[in-house]
This record gives structure tokens, C-alpha cells and sequence, in this order.
């Protein structure tokens, strides 16, 4: 089985108040091979994001308790690394750009498309392992030059 297959470690959360958003995300992407996590609010993701890593991060921009963009600048301050999408139902372009100020790697409207839903955790997953091979690299490098 090849590495892009093997999905079973890779994490992703899916933080929005729709039950049935909730549902669709999990039932996708746990059939291709992924572990879902999930909140209904800003201040229970941030909870559960203290104490778990996650490498692909799909946030609702209309929480009940604070803004998408809000908690995408929480995250972004302790998950700095993570790939972090946009997910709603109606953004006007100010809201397109704003996104992408506060941290945003890419942005979907609902309903969202298996099609698109999987090339995007895929696409996600692939930057996220280009970072850590950098940062392998960098690492690596710098234990060289310090002689470890």
C-alpha cells in the first residue's frame, strides 16, 4: 500500500453546529480511510485542539459562540502548521478575503462535494507533509552544523 493511501493516522477535525455537516464529514472521510474529530463550537474546539494535534482543520465560519475567522486566528496562534479550511453555506468576496487574512488555507461553500471534500483533505495532507520534511530538513541541517 503506498503512503498516500494509508490514511489510518492521519487526523481531521471538523468543527460546525450543523448535525447533518457533522454527519457528511464523518461518514466521507472516515470511509476513505481517516480518523474524524469533531466540535459543535468555538470554545469546545479550542479545548479539544489544547490537548490533540490535527493536521487538516475544516471550521464552519458561523459558529453560535464566535466567528470562523475569530477561532481560525485562536488556532493559527497554537496550530501554526495546520491546514486550515473554510467551510459555509454563503460568503460574500469581503468574507473570501478576510478568510484568507486571518490564516485560512482554502475555502469551500456547503454543500460541499465528496469529490472536492477528499481533494482537499488530500491536498492538505500533502502540504502538511512537505512542511515536516522541511522541517526534518532544517532540523537535520542544524544538528550538522552543531555537530550532534
Amino acid at each position: 500500500m503506498c503512503a498516500e493511501q494509508n490514511h489510518s493516522l492521519k487526523k481531521v477535525f471538523v468543527v460546525d453546529d450543523e448535525e447533518a455537516v457533522r454527519f457528511a464529514f464523518d461518514l466521507a472521510l472516515s470511509d476513505a480511510g481517516y480518523d474524524v474529530f469533531y466540535a459543535e463550537e468555538g470554545e469546545e474546539a479550542l479545548k479539544i485542539l489544547r490537548g490533540e494535534d490535527f493536521n487538516v482543520i475544516f471550521l464552519d465560519l458561523n459558529l453560535p459562540d464566535m466567528s470562523g475567522v475569530e477561532l481560525c486566528r485562536g488556532i493559527r496562534k497554537m496550530k501554526p502548521y495546520a491546514s486550515i479550511i473554510a467551510i459555509t453555506g454563503y460568503a460574500s468576496h469581503f468574507e473570501i478575503v478576510e478568510c484568507y487574512a486571518a490564516g485560512f488555507d482554502d475555502y469551500l461553500e456547503k454543500p460541499v462535494s465528496l469529490d472536492l471534500l477528499l481533494t482537499s483533505v488530500l491536498k492538505a495532507f500533502k502540504k502538511s507533509k512537505k512542511s515536516d520534511e522541511a522541517y526534518g530538513d532544517i532540523v537535520s541541517n542544524w544538528e550538522m552544523l552543531r555537530g550532534t
